[in-house]
């Protein structure tokens, strides 16, 4: 090998050793990014994790309350009715106290309108008490011969 053939060899091995070295560079890079993206993917997969716990609490604390809400509503209706006995139960309804107090409105609506339609058909089929007073007939009106005729009718 003569000297030209070896400075050659020489810078392609100077050459290929850079390029070893650029590549290594990129690759080292590469690996810290990478090492980098797994550890923010291991962050947000915790913070999610987190994040679905709260979310479950939340749910259970959700739930809670609207059985709380429920609770509540049930005992304002029991105590409603208790109170208003002339309302039917059935009327009454509701899963919070704002609907149980609409259904009671709608209930005393309901039931003041029956009331309103029996007294009404109650005077209305109304018979007085007893027979009218009896009472002598006017017989000033009438002639003589009409009282004679009268009298004789009514046998005396």
């Amino acid at each position: 090998m003569n000297d030209e053939e070896l400075a050659t060899v020489q810078e392609e091995l100077a050459e290929a050793r850079a390029e070893l070295e650029r590549l290594q560079v990129a690759a080292a890079d590469r690996e810290a990014r990478a090492a980098h993206l797994e550890s923010e993917l291991a962050q947000a997969r915790s913070d999610a994790d987190a994040r679905e716990g709260e979310l479950v609490s939340a749910r259970e604390q959700a739930q809670a309350l609207d059985e709380q809400v429920r609770a509540s509503a049930e005992q304002y209706r029991e105590l409603a009715l208790q109170h208003s006995p002339e309302l039917p139960a059935e009327l009454v309804a509701g899963g919070t106290v704002e609907e149980v107090e609409q259904s009671l409105q709608r209930a005393r609506e309901t039931v003041s309108k029956v009331r309103g339609h029996l007294e009404s058909e109650a005077q209305a089929g109304r018979v007085p008490v007893g027979a009218p007073p009896r009472s002598e007939p006017d017989l000033s009106a009438l002639s003589p011969e009409e009282k004679i005729s009268f009298g004789l009718q009514q046998g005396g």
